[in-house]
């Protein structure tokens, strides 16, 4: 199971995030975001980290998109909108529902991630796995923290889970404990699904 710690602006809680056991940790480059931070500052935070950095897109072009990759050391592009970049892993990110006669089109990506409408709200995961093809990795997202990760995983059946705003003290600072909480239930849950 991929567990994506998201929102991440301090070094201290990245570390707690890759001790807990976390594959990855999100960082923020959406201006109107409170938990944004500067291409400079996450290559610091991440800097010797074993563990997939990912950047979180609106809305930019892919240039955009592959400059601050590059500057911050990222591993993985999450795009909402805009342009998908090339010559990079890409995980393309859809809030659901959708909008009335739009759909999940052309799977350009190494995974799929769907959000909810609104930041640190659920929605219905067994309805998400069956808006996108069933060979597709999906990473499922919004509102989950250690009280309801082992139901969205086991409706959504997905290849990983992402979090962040359940678990904060205020926007990008990390309550640990809570943080440590939903990684082990995700991975634990994760460890279940895969003897089933």
């Amino acid at each position: 199971m991929m567990v994506k710690v998201c929102g991440i602006t301090r070094r201290v809680d990245a570390e707690v995030a890759v001790d807990a056991g976390a594959s990855a940790i999100g960082f923020i480059f959406y201006a109107k975001s409170p938990r944004a931070v500067a291409p400079d500052a996450a290559a610091k935070i991440g800097a010797g980290l074993a563990v997939w950095k990912v950047g979180v897109f609106v809305d930019e072009t892919a240039a955009s998109v592959e400059a601050v990759m590059r500057a911050a050391s990222l591993d993985v592009a999450q795009v909402y909108g805009g342009e998908t970049p090339t010559g990079v892993r890409v995980w393309r990110a859809y809030r659901l529902p959708l909008p009335p006669g739009s759909a999940i089109g052309d799977i350009d990506c190494e995974a799929v991630l769907l959000d909810s409408a609104k930041n640190g709200q659920s929605f219905d995961w067994r309805a998400a796995r069956s808006s996108i093809p069933a060979a597709c990795k999906i990473i499922v997202a919004g509102g989950l923290d250690a009280s309801n990760v082992v139901e969205a995983i086991r409706a959504a059946k997905p290849w990983g889970v992402d979090a962040s705003s359940r678990f904060e003290t205020s926007p990008g600072i990390k309550d640990q404990d809570k943080l440590r909480a939903f990684v082990k239930a995700a991975l634990k849950a994760g460890e279940a699904a895969d003897t089933k």
